[in-house]
């Protein structure tokens, strides 16, 4: 990546900081799963910000948005697009959904019905969606941005694993410091700083920082205390389900962004260590046992950071 486009990439992280306020890491993670060719999944109560994230990071790549209100009466269709029938000629054409869109924002992702969840399956995995038989493409860049009430609210369905899988990054946003939530009421006073925002880049440029990341160098040693962390995952007593080679991937490719984030043309063991709960919490199954002695997985994967050792 050359200097202006480096440049360029560091205006668009500081033109979403404008906006999300407080919460650096949050937007740091989001870039790096765009980057990833990733997507994202946020896991907090409403009105922290999750939206407001998703429009702000596409009008700042200046990209199609496309958003997607999950209830429990949503259908495949209604996310996808059908085949209508013109009355006039009695021919069919397609009406697309709004997953054709470069930044879909899954709102409320788990109040819809599993069978409309796993609509978005092969769209997240392989950029593409086949409808009565027909496969199309997605346009490019193209990042889910999905946001789930905490399980336990009213009216929610789990996400299967499957599903989980297809995420890059889970995270949490939380309440911002006392600090910024003040700035926020003040950035607010007069208008909506979103409205204000600019375009930065397009997405051309996002695909070419995609294929810029991909270069980044990964010497053996990381590549081998990457996949240690893997390993140790598998074999944990509290989890029934370790990390999957898919799941090493993400990790490799997520490092590999932040990388390039931090103007780095190669992957250090810090950028694997402070990556692995949000790329891989989410991919693991504790035990029936660990679930009864309160430990999530956050604490479980930073506990297999600690215990492998980092090559020096």
């Amino acid at each position: 990546m050359d200097d202006q486009a480096r440049e360029v990439l560091l205006r668009a992280r500081a033109a979403l900081g404008e906006v999300i306020r407080g919460k650096a890491d949050v937007v740091e993670l989001v870039l790096v799963a765009v980057l990833s060719g990733g997507h994202v999944l946020i896991e907090d109560v409403p009105g922290v910000g999750k939206t407001t994230l998703a429009k702000a990071l596409a009008r700042v790549l200046a990209v199609r948005f496309g958003r997607i209100q999950f209830t429990p009466d949503l259908l495949p269709a209604d996310i996808l697009g059908a085949q209508v029938l013109n009355p006039k000629d009695g021919t069919f054409s397609f009406h697309a959904g709004p997953i054709f869109a470069n930044v879909v924002l899954a709102d409320e992702i788990n109040r819809a019905s599993p069978r409309t969840q796993s609509a978005l399956l092969e769209a997240m995995n392989e950029e593409q969606v086949t409808i009565e038989g027909t496969t199309r493409a997605l346009p490019r860049p193209f990042v889910v941005i999905a946001t789930q009430n905490p399980i336990d609210f009213q009216g929610t369905y789990p996400l299967p694993e499957s599903q989980l899988d297809r995420f890059l990054v889970r995270l949490k946003m939380g309440y911002p410091p006392p600090g910024d939530e003040l700035r926020i009421l003040n950035d607010r006073q007069l208008g909506d700083p979103l409205a204000a925002l600019a375009p930065v880049a397009d997405g051309e440029q996002i695909v070419a920082w995609q294929q810029a990341v991909r270069r980044i160098e990964v010497r053996e040693p990381v590549q081998r205390y990457l996949l240690a962390l893997v390993t140790a995952s598998r074999e944990r007593r509290d989890l029934a389900l370790g990390v999957s080679p898919r799941g090493g991937l993400a990790l490799y490719r997520a490092a590999q962004a932040r990388a390039l984030l931090r103007a780095r043309s190669y992957v250090s063991p810090e950028d694997v260590q402070e990556l692995a709960v949000p790329t891989l919490a989410h991919r693991v199954l504790p035990t029936q046992g660990a679930r009864y002695g309160g430990k999530d997985t956050e604490a479980i994967v930073a506990e297999i950071v600690q215990g492998v050792d980092v090559p020096t």
